[in-house]
């Protein structure tokens, strides 16, 4: 989801972007401006095309616990499609484990650093809550068993550094911990893009203006 509207907007992350519970995650070297962005992972359990919001729910499998990380070095490139800002190899843990039948109404979702408490929100606090996401991208993208789509952060998302360790609790579904990691291959300078540490990508990063922004308590800036 990538800004706030009067609707959602959508990224894809590929399934080479999939990561565990307690999975490293890789910050490639040249890269600085990797943010975490603590979220929920709704997991579709049956094929899903063209249903109403209040019929969302007897699709859905369960949920469980996501941290959204974003590569964004690559912010400037891929402004638009953001592949490989979101997209990038682990940049997707998902865990502990899927919970079926949880009521996704007031709960409270909290990212640490390094036991430091740097995102807080609570599940009512969302633009748009589980049903509507999965009705909304469902009226044409064909949704089936595996699926998975990310609900949106609160507030808070800042850069991480090789070496800390990023914990997700959501009530009601655990805590999803992972540690970050120096990649051990540069990207390569030979070809393409490189990362850049432009004002978008810095002010991105840091919060600012350029702030990337999921679903996110309105008021919290």
């Amino acid at each position: 989801m990538i800004t706030i509207g009067s609707t959602p907007t959508f990224f894809h992350k590929p399934v080479s972007a999939l990561n565990a519970h307690r999975g490293h995650v890789v910050r490639p070297e040249r890269c600085r401006w990797l943010n975490y962005e603590g979220e929920i992972a709704i997991v579709i359990g049956e094929t899903c095309r063209n249903v109403a919001p209040a019929d969302a729910g007897r699709h859905i499998a369960g949920y469980t616990v996501a941290n959204d990380y974003g590569l964004h070095d690559f912010r400037d490139t891929d402004a638009g499609s953001m592949l490989r800002v979101k997209g990038s190899d682990t940049l997707c843990p998902l865990g502990p484990g899927l919970v079926r039948g949880w009521d996704f109404h007031g709960k409270a979702i909290e990212t640490t650093v390094n036991g430091r408490v740097v995102q807080s929100g609570n599940t009512d606090e969302m633009v748009w809550d589980m049903h509507y996401l999965v009705a909304d991208i469902a009226r044409t993208i064909t949704l089936v068993p595996g699926d998975v789509i990310l609900s949106g952060t609160p507030a808070g998302s800042r850069p991480v550094e090789p070496g800390d360790v990023v914990a997700v609790s959501v009530e009601g579904l655990g805590t999803l911990t992972n540690t970050i990691v120096a990649g051990p291959v540069p990207i390569r300078e030979d070809v393409g893009a490189q990362p850049s540490s432009s004002e978008e990508v810095v002010s991105t990063a840091l919060g600012g203006d350029w702030e990337f922004r999921g679903i996110r308590p309105p008021q919290r800036s």
